[in-house]
């Protein structure tokens, strides 16, 4: 999906969470900001880096979650409960 965002808007700039190309689920274009699945995040953190559910947990919400990088900083959609 990720592919597909920076190929139909290429003038916007976004900023992108390296290594979590999988976890994209959207766009919004009116801020541009690329949109992520938390799930998929803790998916990820557990498949690629060996972590259990928990420590995926805890690194994403220390690392990611509450991180601002700017006026395009990712949107994490939480979708784990749903």
């Amino acid at each position: 999906m990720l592919v597909s965002i920076l190929e139909n808007w290429t003038e916007e700039q976004f900023t992108i969470a390296d290594g979590f190309d999988e976890a994209v689920i959207g766009v919004d274009v009116l801020n541009e900001r690329i949109i992520y699945s938390v799930k998929k995040v803790i998916e990820i953190l557990m498949d690629r880096d060996g972590m259990d559910e928990q420590d995926a947990i805890d690194w994403y919400e220390y690392n990611m979650q509450s991180t601002y990088v700017g006026e395009h900083t990712p949107i994490w959609c939480e979708d784990r409960f749903i």
